[in-house]
């Protein structure tokens, strides 16, 4: 082999997508020595994803002080991309769920320091924000953001205030205007992969709200939240409410494209689009991606799918490398444009074993791929 790409997800639990990626790498140069070996470490738009970013397209690591999820000052960071053009931020990093730890209440915690995050970005000459949207203890539509970006919230005596998730039902009016001229020019884009609502039994509150600390009588005062923000961003944006991702990261999804004109994107879409994967395609050998279980998940536009999407548009050959695999999704995953699938559970043994020998069981599955590919002179 002359040319290989690497772009696997993590394996919840187990490792890191920057761990296997250096696994992989460090495998195939002994199988191939003098081989080109590119690596595109995949985060799903929660934690990790500005340092897979960082290590996949290059560029810095920027260190701020914003506001925290209780609005205290908390040191976060977003990532600087090559050219200063473009910017990556996961919103865990400023209102992310363990931010909270023993005191978690989605009634009053803000996404504020986010957007404050992207306001940093922007004053430094980003033209573009790659937003991860996941693991946050947030429950406000994004509001917290969007007012640290000029977006102005009136209640009923034109008093001007910050939203949270217990004070979404104050708001009588909302003024996108400040925050839109701020950020003329400026392309935001969220990275999501889920499909929730913003409100209803499938939507932010009600599916999220619990892993975030809400009981029942919380679960639904934050549904009727979102409820009211819904019928207020329908003039903005119609449909808003129901549109898949609305509902992603306590409704910022839903709050970041209404006001902002954001644009919601999968992670994988969002990550392959940043590094231009069509490019680094060509001369490619192979692609070698992966997640901890290949499932029906993973091909609707998870990570393999995504991949095996653009590679088989250019006749590049897919292998899969997982923890584990249904077999009756196998068949479907061929038709997709994947080739191979390989698990690295070689004992077939539980996951809670498995994943104690994940990074030894990923060397030896990797090792023999490799030796198998270049007996072959592949």
């Amino acid at each position: 082999m002359q040319k290989i790409i690497l772009a696997p997800d993590s394996f919840k639990g187990t490792m890191r997508s920057i761990e296997i990626c250096r696994i992989m790498k460090r495998e195939a140069q002994k199988a191939f020595p003098g081989c080109e070996i590119l690596s595109i470490p995949v985060a799903d738009g929660g934690e990790g994803t500005v340092e897979s970013m960082l290590a996949a397209a290059g560029g810095r690591r920027v260190r701020v002080t914003v506001q925290g999820p209780r609005s205290e000052p908390v040191e976060s960071f977003y990532g600087r991309l090559p050219g200063g053009k473009r910017a990556v931020i996961e919103m865990a990093a400023a209102a992310g769920l363990p931010m909270v730890k023993g005191c978690e209440d989605p009634t009053v915690t803000t996404t504020y320091g986010v957007g404050m995050l992207m306001q940093h970005a922007v004053r430094k000459g980003a033209r573009e924000i790659l937003l991860g949207l996941g693991g946050s203890c947030t429950n406000d539509g994004g509001c917290g953001a969007a007012a640290a970006l000029g977006v102005r919230f009136l209640d009923k005596k034109g008093n001007a205030f910050v939203p949270c998730g217990g004070t979404l039902e104050k708001i009588a009016r909302i003024d996108p205007e400040p925050a839109r001229q701020a950020l003329a020019g400026v392309r935001i884009r969220l990275m999501c992969d889920v499909d929730n609502p913003l409100y209803g039994e499938h939507g932010a509150a009600f599916v999220f709200g619990p892993q975030k600390g809400a009981d029942p009588a919380m679960v639904r005062r934050l549904d009727r939240g979102l409820r009211h923000l819904g019928r207020l961003l329908e003039p903005l944006c119609p449909g808003i409410s129901q549109m898949p991702g609305a509902g992603a990261a306590g409704g910022m999804g839903a709050g970041m494209c209404a006001l902002l004109g954001a644009e919601l994107v999968s992670g994988i879409d969002g990550v392959l689009d940043t590094v231009g994967f069509e490019e680094l395609l060509e001369g490619c050998d192979m692609v070698f991606t992966g997640e901890g279980r290949i499932d029906g998940q993973s091909l609707r536009g998870k990570v393999i799918f995504g991949v095996c999407r653009r590679a088989s548009a250019r006749g590049v050959p897919v292998c899969a490398v997982v923890g584990d695999a249904l077999d009756r999704e196998l068949g479907e995953a061929a038709a997709r444009g994947l080739c191979a699938v390989f698990t690295t559970n070689r004992r077939a043994v539980p996951w809670k074993e498995a994943r104690k020998t994940a990074k030894t069981d990923l060397t030896h599955t990797v090792r023999s791929i490799f030796a198998f590919a270049a007996a072959l002179g592949k």
